[in-house]
């Protein structure tokens, strides 16, 4: 065989792997020696994407988190993306969440299937590029680790805080109230490594209803409080968003600090379940950032489409969830 026809059935080749990726899903750089294929064609939740301009709005649902507990010790590879190149603009462009394995590290579950109705142990560990589990983690908005877990319809929101063992195990017990598939996210930064989002699967057996994602709109309600949003998410633009706390027609101006800030915000894309950048303006003590009613942060959404976002806040001792519907408009 000729040089030339050699080089016919090698791009022949490349041709039907890169056909093939394209429709079951995204080949990504997926750690040191490893590449992942990103399913963008499996289960899917309401509101994959559309390109309204973008509201608020919906349910809330009560809050909590445990305290962090255990040791940080021990050490790992560090891993990551090479940059300068094709494959490694690709995976530092995917927003978090979407893949098991990333910049060395991965997430393994070690607890069996939850079972339905029930609240069991939830185990995990992060495993490092030498094969070990990481025990050493730095502390990010107060906590080692946080763990998000919610069902693929975006129902179900769960934001806690597990313990860390001797053994490189988190554990955290969890309910599991209606069947489905949920998405787990370990958000964390290893020490001497970056931050990092890892996210799994966790399947529950049983009758699986979706729920629909309720509509958009500004206003949310939880616990007695009323929250209401202000600003414009573009998507592939960093955006400012603020959200105003009320009780009782009054504005709530004595917030209690929550995890370093006087709120939390998480944000996933309808769809993929894509876990997005989210930063809070200002904390307290900085000397301009007040105690309420308002609470501000900057959004990045890299694509226009449905998101949900999970507004944690406390106040009179207690964390409470304001949960958003926010349809994302194609930026300038």
């Amino acid at each position: 065989m000729n040089a030339a026809t050699k080089l016919g059935v090698f791009g022949a080749g490349l041709a039907l792997v890169f056909g093939a990726a394209y429709g079951f899903g995204t080949l990504v750089d997926a750690g040191p020696g490893r590449t992942a294929l990103v399913d963008t064609q499996g289960e899917r939740g309401p509101g994959a994407h559309g390109a309204d301009e973008m509201t608020s709005g919906a349910a809330g649902s009560a809050g909590g988190g445990h305290e962090d507990g255990g040791q940080a010790e021990g050490g790992q590879a560090e891993g990551g993306h090479a940059d300068g190149d094709a494959a490694g603009g690709v995976a530092a462009e995917l927003p978090g969440g979407l893949m098991v394995s990333e910049h060395g590290y991965t997430l393994e579950r070690v607890s069996a299937d939850p079972t339905l109705g029930q609240s069991g142990e939830f185990a995990f560990r992060i495993v490092g590029a030498n094969g070990r589990p990481v025990t050493a983690f730095d502390e990010v908005h107060e906590k080692r680790l946080h763990l998000i877990v919610v069902r693929r319809d975006l129902s179900g929101f769960e934001h806690v805080h597990p313990t860390l063992g001797e053994d490189g195990v988190w554990r955290i017990r969890l309910p599991f109230p209606a069947a489905g598939t949920y998405r787990a996210f370990a958000d964390f930064t290893p020490t001497g490594g970056e931050a990092t989002t890892l996210g799994i699967d966790v399947p529950v057996a049983g009758s699986y209803q979706p729920a629909a994602l309720p509509a958009p709109t500004t206003v949310a309600r939880v616990d007695g409080y009323t929250v209401t949003m202000r600003g414009r998410a573009m998507a592939g633009e960093s955006s400012m968003l603020t959200f105003q706390v009320e009780r009782g027609g009054r504005p709530v101006t004595d917030l209690h600090p929550y995890l370093g800030s006087y709120g939390h915000l998480v944000a996933l894309r309808g769809g993929d379940l894509a876990y997005l950048h989210v930063h809070p303006d200002g904390s307290p003590g900085d000397g301009r950032t007040a105690s309420g009613p308002d609470v501000g942060f900057h959004v990045e959404a890299p694509t226009a489409g449905a998101y949900r976002l999970y507004l944690d806040f406390q106040h009179d001792g207690s964390v409470h969830t304001a949960e958003f519907t926010v349809n994302v408009p194609s930026g300038a």
